[in-house]
């Protein structure tokens, strides 16, 4: 047991029961289903697509699905005593996400005073869970669930409009969502960490690393996101063959990155032996960078080589650049989101810029690409930092510093496994003193 009383039992149902309330309620004013009519400010082509094909989206979906709830979910099971908590709050965070980012994205796009449900919407809203469970990543093992309810609620509510600028303002292309989810994901994590800082951790906790079975699950997660990110990446893009160059560059994207982040690993840790942190995150560091310019004329080439800079840099932050954020700067990053999706994310806006500039990309401006990179780090790190003063507000419970990364403070665990260890240690003690 615990020594820590976490007060779940009142907090985290109340919260969470008020939570669904209230979007109940603000479904039942604002969102009905699609009716296949044309809104007001759609294009007859929009409309005709809409009403002709209203499933022709649904197997991508189902990809992005499988990516928010197993990949992201198991990609966090790494941590020897967390796995309930990695799978089952991101499964919480993702359930409640998905509803109240229909909601804050819908607002900007209602039809007569309404949300029209289609398959698209409902993409655009896993996309919006994924910048929360991106900035989970961040502070994994450190934070209650009634604080990442919180997180989930105002970071949705400000990547909402982030997304909004950047898209109907700018009118920037971010078709894989580098900038908007990825960048945007990770620095807004980033500086909820930093304000959740913990001096006590510095030196790190017993509880902070993996064995070998959690590390094997963790690569689960890893090979979902890998084989489904080319769906996630041209999910919204025009279909046709806009749609197939998308997910012909980023299927190549991460091809190219698997052998790099392998390379680089081998490259840097001891013996040339490869770092299984490095290949459970580095290798889908292609599938970041290559969002801002998915649908792009960059050619399966500068897809490749872009996944192959991305390989190269991922693996390199994790070995060189974790430590220094944590060190130097008071930044824990857990699951070292700045090396998956951060730097890669920026990468991928920088890429955009380049192809734009160079014509690659229709109707595009390198300034608007620029701008939408710098909107999305300026809302994240902001909005992060104020997110992160609020989730350290006492109230929220935040677990304490010995009993963070730890499934028991807030789930019932088996206790079959100490069991099985101290009766293996007694039998091998008798057959010790047998053989005396």
């Amino acid at each position: 047991m615990p020594a820590y009383a976490t007060n779940m039992r009142l907090k985290f149902p109340i919260l969470a029961l008020i939570l669904e309330i209230i979007t109940i309620i603000l479904f039942a004013m604002f969102v009905v289903y699609e009716d296949g009519k044309p809104a007001h400010h759609a294009t007859l082509d929009n409309s005709t697509h809409e009403e002709l094909l209203p499933m022709n989206l649904y197997p991508m979906f189902q990809d992005v699905h499988v990516m928010i709830f197993i990949g992201f979910g198991f990609l966090m099971t790494f941590l020897k005593r967390y796995g309930f908590s990695s799978v089952g709050v991101n499964l919480l965070l993702a359930a409640f996400g998905l509803q109240w980012g229909l909601l804050m994205q819908g607002f900007w796009h209602m039809d007569n005073g309404k949300i029209k449900v289609s398959v698209e919407k409902m993409i655009n809203a896993d996309f919006s869970t994924a910048t929360v469970l991106i900035s989970f990543g961040a502070v994994l093992g450190k934070t209650s669930p009634v604080q990442l309810l919180i997180m989930t609620i105002l970071e949705i509510t400000i990547f909402s409009i982030n997304e909004h600028i950047v898209v109907q303002i700018l009118g920037a292309n971010d078709v894989g969502a580098s900038m908007i989810i990825h960048a945007f994901g990770a620095y807004f994590g980033l500086a909820v960490a930093r304000m959740l800082y913990r001096p006590a951790l510095r030196n790190g906790h017993e509880n902070d690393g993996s064995v070998y079975h959690s590390d094997l699950f963790a690569m689960i997660g890893t090979v979902y996101l890998w084989m489904f990110w080319p769906s996630f990446n041209s999910a919204i893009a025009e279909p046709g063959l806009t749609q197939l160059k998308a997910v012909v560059n980023t299927y190549f994207s991460l091809a190219a990155c698997v052998l790099s982040a392998y390379a680089i690993s081998s490259l840097v840790e001891h013996k040339g032996k490869l770092d299984m942190v490095h290949i459970q995150n580095a290798t889908l560091a292609g599938g970041v960078a290559v969002g801002t310019c998915a649908d792009m004329d960059i050619e399966p080439f500068g897809a490749m080589l872009i996944g192959l800079l991305a390989g190269i840099i991922s693996t390199v932050g994790f070995k060189y650049l974790t430590p220094i954020l944590a060190s130097n700067l008071g930044i824990q990053d857990t699951c070292g989101v700045h090396n998956l999706h951060g730097m890669p994310g920026i990468l991928g806006g920088l890429a955009g810029i380049v192809a734009v500039a160079l014509g690659k990309k229709e109707g595009g401006t390198a300034t608007m690409q620029a701008a939408a990179l710098a909107s999305s780090l300026g809302f994240a790190l902001v909005g992060g930092a104020i997110t992160g003063l609020i989730m350290k507000l006492p109230f929220w419970g935040q677990p304490p510093d010995q009993n963070c990364f730890d499934d028991s403070i807030y789930w019932e665990v088996p206790e079959e496994e100490d069991e099985n260890e101290e009766s293996l240690a007694h039998g091998d003690h008798s057959k010790n003193k047998a053989e005396v």
